[in-house]
Formats: structure tokens, C-alpha cells, sequence
């Protein structure tokens, strides 16, 4: 006969949904793993230390602010607001929008928070997901990486210049090869009106051969028309008027100052004249960083930026110039293919859990990386010898064995795992051997090695 579950039993079985929970994050995500987010934190590292070298200030930003700031900010007539937002109404039914790039954000806060009443010019990065709802590409995904920079309150080409040896910088001491940097000017609101009319006047005739968004764009912004990324309908903007040849005496003069400038830096780079930004608040200043690398197949653009001086205005605050630029983390982290593994400086070996674990407290304190042994089953050590086999595999330059004769003494031996050769010291002496190997919150070149 068999028995029947009580009540209570049948109250405490779980519910089992009959419908398959994916593990496959949603299209245009992914996750970051181990060895891969340690070099992501490297990027991070090494953005921390150019920046700061020229007095720029990390900022934070909320991951969705309100739409209209991007609608008025990026441009209606852009593609992220027209096509890509992720866009949604809270409970109290305000819409509100994922963050589809940074430079809004960052004035919304440079306005809001007061740093406008600073003293020019003040100067910011930031580094944090974006949000665009796109097709997926080589080192482009749906939500995707970027880290920036702005600089507020400066008119003179000399801050341009150096935002831009700050991005070349940042990427050369990140390990990027092969770069090129691209320059043009696309004057400002008194001389580009003159310049539009040319455009148009020339690629009027061929609109019908041309795609819809560009079509749509000339009425709109045809400026844009050349930001298009069809092949077919680039053919038609390789011979079209330049922006260089329309600038105001006010646009020229910071043109060549910028150009002057870069050239006493012996900074090499290449007037590319079609060369426009796809959102609507940039002037004068535009440029790119490209990469020959064949990593990232056409799409070789790795930073990108510019001057914005009429943003501001347009989002509530006085006419203040400003310039600055970003880069896609995950198109950086393509070119430079590798993972890092960080390894411990010393594996703990020890006849007592508790001791080693007391120990590992001790090391970790003095900003000692360290492991210990934890085995799989069971609630005793292991033999000491299979814990120095799990030393040998953590990768640690250093076993500290703690056996019965060690702990008796209140003694260390010190063995090193590339030449095998061992000494036994005190436990202070222990300490400061091993703290001398590794500064506090410092890690050895040593500890990170590469794996292709």
C-alpha cells in the first residue's frame, strides 16, 4: 500500500513552472567572466591614471535619465533617438530612457550639480554602460561600454588638442598599435548655413539614388548625409564641397591654431574633410581615432569626439564651450584580444583550517594576495602534499606551509614554487618577507600574466 503525502508535505513541495527559464542572456548582452573582467578593470585602471595626470575628474551618472534630455540634447534627427532608444514610462508615467551615450548626462549633471560656477576649465570622464537598440556588429552590442571625457569653459583650440593627446595617450598606454588620428572642422552656426546650401545644392540631383535615411537627413541635417555608412551611397559624397572651405574667419582661425598645435606636438594626423559626427550638437572641432587593425573588419573607428559649444545652451544653461570625446570599451578590448589571470603571491598550506584561514586574514590585511586549500568533501585538511599540488596549480610564486612542527613554533616555512628551494622563519619574519615582496594594494606586474 503505498502512503499518501500529508497536507503540510504537499504544501512544502516546490511549483515547478512548465515553461524553460533561458540561461542565454537577451540579444545584445553577454556577461563578462572572470579574466575578462580583469583587464576590463585595467582599462578602468589605466583611464584613472592618464586622466587624472591632466586634472580630470571621474563623474557618475544614472543609468536612465528623462527622455527629453536625449531628444534635445543628441538630436531628433538622429539615428539613437529616431530608431535606438530604449525608451519606457515609470508608474507616475514619465518617460524616462536608457542612456544611449554620455555627453548629455554629463552636462545635465555639470548643470545641475553647480559645476558650471566652477573655475574653467573643469574637467571630467566617466566610464559606464550604454543602451542602443541596433543591429549587432564587431564589437557592437546592444548594451555596450563606453568610457569619455568632457572639458567645459576653454574656447581655444589648445584644450581641443589636448583632449585629443589624452584619448591618443590613453590608448597607446592600453596597448592599442597602429593608430591614426583624423581631423576636420565643420564651423559653427555662422558659417555652416552657407556651407549646408552647397551641400544640398550639390547632392540634390542625386537623392533618388540615395538611401531613405539619407534622403530623409537632407531636408533635416545634411550634414549627416555623409556619416552614412552604405557604400553605395558614399560614392556619391567623395567629391562633394568641403566644410574647411565655408569657415568663418572665427572657425578658421581656431582650425589652423588646432592644426598648429598638434603639429609642435609632433603629433602626426590627416585632415580627413568628410569627416562629420553622427549627433547634432557637435561645431567646429570633429575628430576620430582609427585603427588599420583588421580585429574590427570596417569598422576601424575606435574614439571619437569633438566641440559641442552650443549644447549647453540648448539644455537650459549659458552658451559655455566645450569639447570632448568616447570610445567603445568593447571594441578596445577587441583589438587588444587577451584575458588576464591574477594570480595570488602565496597559496597557504596548513595541517589546521582554522590556523589557515586566522593566517590568510593576517597576509590579506598587510595587502598580501592569498589562498588557501578548501576541499571539496569533508571537513578535515587535506594531506599536505595534495595541498602543495593546489599550491603548484593557483599559480602562487610563494607555498607558506603552516604544518603541526610550524604551527607548534609559531613558525612559517617559506617555499618558493619556481626554484623549490624553501627556508623556515619566524612568523613575523614571514611577514615582513612577504610584504616586501608585495606592496600593500599594489599588484606586481608579476601577478598578471596575459593569456592570449
Amino acid at each position: 500500500m503505498t502512503s499518501q503525502p500529508d497536507g503540510n508535505s504537499a504544501q512544502l513541495k516546490p511549483t515547478i513552472s512548465a515553461e524553460k527559464i533561458s540561461l542565454t542572456p537577451p540579444k545584445g548582452t553577454y556577461d563578462l567572466l572572470p579574466g575578462e573582467t580583469e583587464l576590463w578593470q585595467e582599462l578602468e585602471d589605466c583611464a584613472r591614471r592618464v586622466f587624472s595626470s591632466g586634472g580630470y575628474r571621474e563623474i557618475r551618472l544614472p543609468i536612465f535619465e528623462h527622455t527629453e534630455l536625449f531628444k534635445r540634447g543628441v538630436g531628433e534627427t538622429t539615428d539613437i533617438v529616431n530608431k535606438e532608444m530604449y525608451s519606457f514610462s515609470d508608474k507616475s508615467d514619465r518617460s524616462l530612457t536608457l542612456r544611449p551615450e554620455g555627453t548629455a548626462g554629463v552636462v545635465r549633471a555639470y548643470l545641475n550639480g553647480g559645476l558650471h560656477r566652477w573655475s574653467p576649465p573643469v574637467k571630467l570622464w566617466y566610464a559606464g554602460p550604454m543602451f542602443r537598440y541596433e543591429s549587432i556588429k564587431t564589437g557592437r552590442q546592444r548594451q555596450f561600454h563606453q568610457i569619455g571625457l568632457e572639458a567645459f569653459g576653454s574656447a581655444g583650440p589648445l584644450i581641443d588638442a589636448e583632449v585629443i593627446l589624452l584619448a591618443v595617450q590613453f590608448l597607446e598606454s592600453a596597448g592599442v598599435t597602429n593608430l591614426d588620428l583624423q581631423i576636420n572642422s565643420i564651423g559653427c552656426a555662422d558659417c555652416r548655413p552657407a556651407y549646408r546650401q552647397e551641400l544640398k545644392a550639390h547632392l540634390e540631383p542625386h537623392l533618388p539614388n540615395l538611401c531613405a535615411d539619407c534622403r530623409q537627413r537632407f531636408e533635416r541635417n545634411p550634414l549627416r548625409m555623409l556619416d552614412c555608412k552604405i557604400a553605395a551611397d558614399q560614392a556619391y559624397y567623395q567629391a562633394v564641397p568641403v566644410s574647411i572651405d565655408y569657415l568663418c574667419p572665427v572657425c578658421q582661425s581656431h582650425w589652423h591654431g588646432l592644426k598648429s598645435i598638434l603639429s609642435a606636438q609632433g603629433t602626426k594626423f590627416k585632415v580627413n574633410p568628410r569627416l562629420v559626427r553622427g549627433l547634432d550638437y557637435y561645431s567646429r572641432t570633429v575628430f576620430e581615432v582609427v585603427t588599420s587593425s583588421p580585429k574590427l573588419g570596417v569598422e576601424s573607428t575606435i574614439c571619437a569626439g569633438g566641440r559641442y559649444d552650443g549644447l549647453l545652451e540648448v539644455l537650459g544653461g549659458k552658451q559655455t564651450p566645450a569639447v570632448g570625446w568616447a570610445l567603445g570599451v568593447e571594441r578596445l578590448v577587441l583589438l587588444l584580444d587577451r584575458t588576464v589571470i591574477r594570480l595570488p603571491l602565496v597559496f597557504i598550506v596548513s595541517s589546521n583550517q582554522i590556523e589557515a584561514l586566522k593566517l590568510a586574514v593576517e597576509l590579506r590585511k598587510a595587502g598580501i594576495s592569498c589562498e588557501l586549500d578548501f576541499p571539496a568533501t569533508g571537513s578535515e585538511p587535506r594531506k599536505l602534499t595534495k595541498q602543495l599540488e593546489q599550491a603548484n596549480k593557483s599559480g602562487a610564486l610563494w607555498a607558506v606551509i603552516q604544518g603541526d612542527e610550524e604551527l607548534a613554533a609559531d613558525e612559517l616555512t617559506l617555499k618558493d614554487m619556481r626554484s623549490r628551494e624553501q627556508k623556515r622563519l619566524s612568523r613575523q619574519q614571514s611577514l615582513q618577507f612577504l610584504t616586501a615582496l608585495e606592496p600593500p594594494n599594489n599588484c606586481d606586474e608579476q601577478r598578471e600574466k596575459p593569456v592570449k
